[in-house]
């Protein structure tokens, strides 16, 4: 049976703002997508959040964004490939200190929000994320959708996982669809939770036209900024078990991913 993991993207506030339950998903998730300063996160929240991933046994990933704080990292932005390197850098040096500061380190590497979506079809971008990842930590985990960020990293030599988002319509290609288009975001929790098990344990998920796409998720992506995603987390992670899933950290998953390869 498959092995993945549940990722969540968490320290999303910014000073006294919150967004989402940390606490709660962190009792549910294997892996932490970190905010680093840029899209939302401060010098405290990601010292926080990174105390309680090491506390609880939770993989540290980096979450960069465009330097885009007003816009929550979801507006596409006129930068440079050299530019989202430094970025990129940037704040996986601010969290990779955070880590090492709690005896701990950071294992992957998730771009957020418009980043996250460019670099999967955007080579120039995808190779500036791909080289800050590999000359910082080449042993570093790329978390990324199929498509060009994949590609670079794999093409550098860094391990990649495929990252599913079951509550996001996807495209004939394999993409997201944007958010600023009608039914790009899935909110029925029966739905979410079919597509997650199905796309965990059949390896497809179905696009916004209706047809079915392949689809090799090494962990899959839940939203905890949404009301009652922390009981749609759960449910999640219940009928992944259920299904005879098991839910390990990325280096789990890949390890046992190469293993059966």
């Amino acid at each position: 049976m498959p092995t993945v993991d549940l990722v969540a993207d968490l320290g999303e506030g910014f000073g006294a703002y919150s967004i989402g339950d940390d606490k709660a998903l962190l009792d549910i998730v294997s892996s932490a997508n970190i905010a680093c300063g840029f899209h939302a996160g401060d010098p405290d929240i990601m010292n926080a959040t990174v105390t309680e991933c090491v506390r609880k046994g939770v993989g540290i990933g980096a979450h960069p964004s465009f330097p885009d704080l007003r816009g929550f990292g979801r507006r596409a932005m006129d930068l440079t490939a050299e530019e989202v390197r430094n970025d990129v850098v940037y704040q996986l040096g601010a969290l990779t200190a955070f880590a090492a500061y709690h005896g701990a380190s950071v294992s992957h590497l998730a771009p957020h929000g418009r980043l996250g979506n460019l670099v999967a079809t955007r080579a120039d971008y995808a190779q500036a994320v791909a080289d800050a990842a590999v000359r910082v930590d080449p042993g570093l985990i790329v978390l990324a959708q199929d498509g060009e960020l994949a590609n670079a990293a794999a093409e550098r030599g860094l391990p990649v996982a495929i990252v599913g988002i079951a509550d996001r319509a996807y495209q004939e290609d394999g993409t997201l669809v944007p958010r600023s288009q009608p039914g790009a975001v899935i909110h029925d929790p029966a739905a979410i939770v079919e597509r997650t098990v199905r796309m965990v344990c059949e390896g497809f998920i179905q696009t916004a036209s209706g047809s079915d796409i392949p689809i090799s998720a090494d962990t899959v992506l839940l939203h905890g900024d949404n009301p009652g995603a922390v009981e749609l987390a759960r449910l999640i992670r219940a009928e992944l078990v259920a299904a005879g899933v098991t839910i390990a950290p990325l280096a789990q998953v890949l390890a046992a991913k190469q293993k059966v390869s």
